[in-house]
């Protein structure tokens, strides 16, 4: 370690260390935020599911204190490790479980206490700390203080932040960008394949806004009846197990090493996308030997699968990006059917209140692949999949190559961030690394 750093307790970094109220006030549909820790994701606050309570309420689940721009929270029960800082603008209360640093200026810049806390050594010292109980892990907030963490000088913190969140906000970007992709896809088939915006506008005598001649043809100018009502003339309703494939998988016996060793063949289960930020699976957390991949009677599936998580949750959804097999928890659409599986991902998120309308079970909730074979499923013509398979295939095709450099940088961040709160990487070289993947 650099002669600059110092390991301090990281109390001795902080003005004050607060926990939540320990109840749960009545939730409002609007009003501050109240902040629970499936808010923290991987070093940033998640506001895309919120809660709220009342100014009475906010009043009371305050007192002890009211979080401010620049404080750090955290989890010291359950998702210990997880922390975010709370941005400028956000009025909030902390919920159960969580707790609040108030970092002091003159020793720590908050994204640098961020940082450190999410690195390696910190993270370790919060797994040796934790007291393991029979319902819950937790931290021991009254110990908290003491526990131990690099920090050098100021201005060296400063120059960390800046290194780091430069790949963070390249990160960011490219994410915000897939977003952006993914939602102008989701529209096109929503418009095309639900709302049928240009059957209706052939019917009324229009040109289809937005489009060009021969996509417009593909289009009929009239509807008919069918078992799921008014849908355009001459596309047909099947069963979805008649227009694609449907298939699970298994788990080879998880105490025989010969089915893991060597670790060959891509094996996912749906806990690989529980935190995906596209709907794309680059790669697997584990893998098959030969022999376990002989266990699985669906065997390898080719690259462009579709993925779709049937219990422990229902609804997770990937195009697979690599050769896999898959365990008992999916069910699987491999390319070959009437329905592509690009065009899939849209209409299982179209009718995923029907896929999980025909789950069941005692102990978790799924969907059987002989309870999701019978769902109708709106097919239109060869044609007109093709054209839409073109246009929302070009847009994924950008998705995916920014995801790959999303994770890539991710890959890096990781790989820089131990050495910079350590002080074993200088400032300098981690700069030529950002210089070298820039170029």
């Amino acid at each position: 370690m650099s002669a600059e750093w110092q390991t301090v307790e990281i109390g001795s970094l902080c003005a004050g260390i607060y926990d939540g109220p320990h109840a749960t006030p009545k939730k409002t549909t609007e009003g501050p935020i109240f902040l629970g820790i499936s808010s923290l994701n991987s070093g940033q606050l998640d506001l895309t599911s919120l809660e709220y309570l009342s100014e009475e309420d906010f009043a009371k689940w305050t007192k002890r204190v009211v979080p401010q721009a620049g404080d750090i929270v955290f989890s010291y029960e359950t998702r210990l490790g997880q922390v975010a800082v709370i941005p400028e603008g956000l009025r909030c209360c902390l919920g159960r479980r969580m707790a609040l640093m108030r970092v002091n200026p003159e020793k720590a810049i908050p994204d640098y206490l961020l940082y450190a806390f999410l690195s390696p050594d910190f993270q370790d010292v919060i797994r040796q700390r934790t007291i393991h109980g029979s319902t819950v892990d937790r931290i021991p907030l009254v110990e908290f203080g003491s526990f131990p963490i690099s920090v050098p000088p100021l201005d060296v913190q400063r120059n960390v932040v800046a290194t780091l969140r430069a790949l963070d906000d390249r990160i960011t970007l490219l994410r915000e960008t897939n977003a952006t992709l993914e939602a102008i896809a989701q529209a096109l088939f929503k418009s095309w394949f639900v709302d049928f915006d240009p059957v209706r506008a052939k019917l009324e005598g229009r040109a289809p806004d937005g489009m060009d001649e021969a996509t417009a043809r593909l289009f009929p100018d009239s509807f008919e009846e069918s078992e799921l009502g008014l849908v355009p003339s001459g596309w047909r309703v099947l069963p979805i197990g008649d227009a694609v494939e449907a298939v699970g998988g298994a788990t080879p016996d998880t105490k025989t090493p010969a089915y893991w060793e060597p670790a060959i063949h891509c094996w996912t289960t749906p806990k690989d996308l529980s935190g995906i930020a596209a709907p794309v699976l680059l790669d697997t957390e584990r893998k098959l030997s030969d022999q376990g991949l002989a266990k699985i009677g669906s065997g390898v599936l080719p690259i462009g699968t579709l993925l779709l998580s049937s219990r422990a949750p229902i609804g997770y959804l990937a195009l697979a990006q690599v050769p896999l097999a898959i365990n008992q928890g999916y069910i699987a659409m491999p390319p070959g059917g009437l329905l592509p599986p690009l065009y899939l991902l849209f209409w299982c998120r179209q009718n995923m209140d029907n896929i999980k309308g025909r789950a069941n079970g005692s102990t978790f909730m799924e969907i059987s692949k002989k309870a999701f074979r019978p769902i109708p499923a709106l097919v239109p013509s060869p044609e007109l999949i093709q054209a839409f398979t073109e246009v929302a295939g070009a847009l994924f095709d950008r998705l995916i190559e920014n995801e790959k450099q999303a994770q890539t940088l991710a890959t890096l961040r990781d790989t820089l961030l131990p050495r910079l709160i350590s002080g074993q990487l200088r400032l300098p070289e981690a700069a030529a690394l950002l210089e070298g993947i820039a170029a």
